[in-house]
């Protein structure tokens, strides 16, 4: 195997360009479709901000609908779902963002086992089914069909394999493994499409999300001022760690990130971070 070259990234200063009374507040979900549109949450708007490549507001929507937007994901058509944590659903919009699909009870957490209660994430596989984590007081991951049909759930409360201490992301590689953020239990766990439990990764501190990129690099962000990029075997090949003083910024709470075509890096933090930052890719 031909050895991956070294990474390397380069803040953007001054991005993304926002006036100064308009903050992003929190930035618990970024995502980047297919012509380099940057969608963010903000929470200080409680819905969606839409920026090109510079930086620039192309857009906004959604303030009216969210009670607190949580994980956003962008499928391969465009359509992005977002998992309202407070309201207890998913929902699925066009890219100019008409509401196309709701999954839950806005308002509503579902009983025992059942979807939703303060769901935390979502992801499409290449498929087309959708998978959900749930999240905060649900500890399961819901499958469900393209148009919204439940097809199974699995995961119960706890630290054993296939159970899960806030199941705080899911992510879909292009194999269609399962990957789930498992944050109080610091680890990530890997699934077949169908809940089976493959492996998990140990060894992080509170992991967000692990976003996998078109090369196969797993990027996880963790909240405890920590950021990693693995390649698909789980070796560390970047670790920005303000333990050992080689971050390019002062980390404060990552929470989410992705990749534009270009490779460059968006990592958006909450708590008193409250930022969104561009990294080029050297």
């Amino acid at each position: 195997m031909a050895k991956r070259p070294k990474l390397s990234y380069k803040l953007v200063p001054d991005w993304p360009r926002l006036p100064e009374d308009r903050p992003l507040g929190h930035v618990p979900g970024v995502a980047v479709n297919s012509h380099d549109r940057i969608y963010t949450i903000s929470r200080q708007e409680k819905g969606i901000i839409v920026f090109d490549l510079d930086g620039r507001i192309l857009g906004c929507w959604g303030k009216e609908i969210f009670t607190n937007p949580h994980g956003l994901h962008i499928a391969p058509d465009d359509c992005i779902y977002i998992a309202d944590a407070d309201d207890h659903t998913v929902r699925k919009f066009s890219p100019e963002g008409y509401l196309m699909m709701t999954l839950g009870t806005k308002g509503c957490p579902g009983e025992e086992g059942k979807p939703f209660h303060r769901p935390t994430a979502v992801a499409v596989a290449p498929s087309g089914e959708i998978y959900v984590s749930d999240g905060y007081a649900g500890f399961r991951v819901h499958k469900f069909s393209a148009a919204g049909e439940l097809l199974l759930s699995w995961g119960s409360k706890g630290t054993g394999p296939g159970e899960f201490a806030v199941p705080h992301s899911v992510t879909v590689g292009s194999d269609g493994r399962v990957w789930v953020a498992d944050r109080e239990n610091h680890r990530i766990q890997i699934f077949t499409p169908d809940g089976d439990y493959i492996t998990e990764w140990t060894g992080l501190e509170m992991p967000c999300t692990a976003f996998i990129d078109k090369e196969g690099l797993v990027y996880v962000p963790g909240v405890k001022r920590r950021f990693d990029i693995f390649d698909p075997e789980g070796k560390v090949l970047l670790n920005w760690s303000e333990d050992k003083g080689n971050s390019p910024v002062q980390f404060v709470g990552p929470h989410c990130v992705c990749t534009d075509s270009k490779g460059d890096l968006y990592i958006g933090e909450v708590f008193d971070g409250a930022r969104l930052f561009k990294f080029t890719r050297v």
